[in-house]
């Protein structure tokens, strides 16, 4: 396990985006969250205490989490300072990002020097099978989105809190480094070899009880050149009986793309869906999440009764409005 609580390290993030890992951890873990340490030129900002190393330890903080996703997942040499000075104070690393703490000789050296530890979350843990296509007990609930980064975790995570709320049999499934930092458990299926992500989702969500719904995680997305395989590899693996639509609006292009414009909900709807039905024939699409956090309280209003009204759906932000609605249209199903 890795010690808790947090400092949360963004470094020189170029925009809130690219923190996404910290803000996930701050928003659905805030009781792990001492803080954050910021670089000169950082974009993001959580809203927690900026500290410096020194501060946080005599905080509590035990280990300092990369929080910053990257596009490559590169530890720069900036970077580098600042983790060796935190192992040197007695901190451990915790890092998802693609360029493992373990294959960096100084960062190990320093970390045995220290005695400290370095936990790299996006390693599987587990030989994972080929994937079958045998259909499994139980039912499964999988957030697919216009673009990367629209809100499909926070939407997995705010239906299974609903659901538990309301004493409904309910499991979140992690599958990316953030959502495994938040709950302790899951796949890495972005660095699971290719031929196996589809096994590790079956592996990830086995056999339940039929009145237990899993929230799988949400990877990616079908219209993004750059990760469509790991979503790909969701929707069949994990043989959702239901889809959520997730979105954000305001989005101008694709995340990382800017020669790309993002589909619209009718086209998601219309690629992922039969998609879907390979693995599962009962597949329906359930609902709609958007990612209202740019948007007034109005406009965000106006546009989700918009939405609604043009797709036949419920539609709803569910981390700043609550999740009720998208459990209750998997409850009608």
């Amino acid at each position: 396990m890795i010690p808790t609580p947090y400092l949360l390290f963004l470094g020189d993030a170029p925009d809130q985006l690219a923190a996404k890992v910290a803000i996930g951890i701050k928003d659905w873990r805030p009781e792990n969250a001492v803080g954050q340490l910021r670089l000169p030129g950082c974009k993001a900002d959580l809203g927690l205490s900026d500290m410096t190393l020194e501060e946080a330890r005599t905080a509590g903080a035990q280990t300092l989490v990369i929080g910053v996703a990257n596009r490559g997942g590169v530890i720069s040499e900036t970077w580098k300072k600042v983790l060796i000075e935190a192992l040197d104070m007695g901190f451990d690393i915790a890092s998802g990002l693609h360029n493992l703490l373990r294959d960096d000789p100084e960062l190990v050296a320093a970390a045995g020097r220290a005695g400290q530890e370095l936990h790299d979350v996006r390693v599987p843990s587990v030989s994972y099978p080929i994937a079958t296509g045998e259909k499994r007990t139980g039912k499964r609930c999988l957030a697919v989105g216009t673009d990367c980064s629209v809100g499909k975790m926070y939407t997995g995570l705010a239906m299974d809190a609903e659901m538990r709320k309301r004493g409904l049999k309910s499991s979140f499934r992690a599958t990316g480094q953030t959502g495994i930092l938040i709950t302790g458990r899951g796949v890495p299926l972005d660095a699971v070899v290719a031929d196996f992500m589809a096994g590790s989702v079956e592996y990830l969500t086995p056999d339940n009880d039929a009145d237990h719904w899993d929230h799988i995680e949400g990877q990616g997305s079908l219209f993004h050149v750059s990760y469509s395989g790991v979503t790909m590899a969701l929707i069949h693996g994990g043989q959702p009986d239901a889809l959520i639509l997730a979105h954000e609006p305001t989005r101008k292009h694709m995340r990382g793309l800017p020669g790309y414009a993002l589909p619209s909900l009718e086209q998601l709807r219309d690629t992922a869906l039969p998609l879907a039905q390979v693995a599962n024939p009962a597949c329906t699409v359930a609902g709609i999440s958007v990612n209202t956090a740019a948007m007034s309280e109005q406009e965000a209003l106006d546009y989700l009764a918009e939405v609604e009204d043009r797709m036949g759906l419920p539609a709803a932000d569910p981390f700043r409005q609550g999740a009720g609605r998208l459990v209750d249209a998997l409850q009608d199903l």
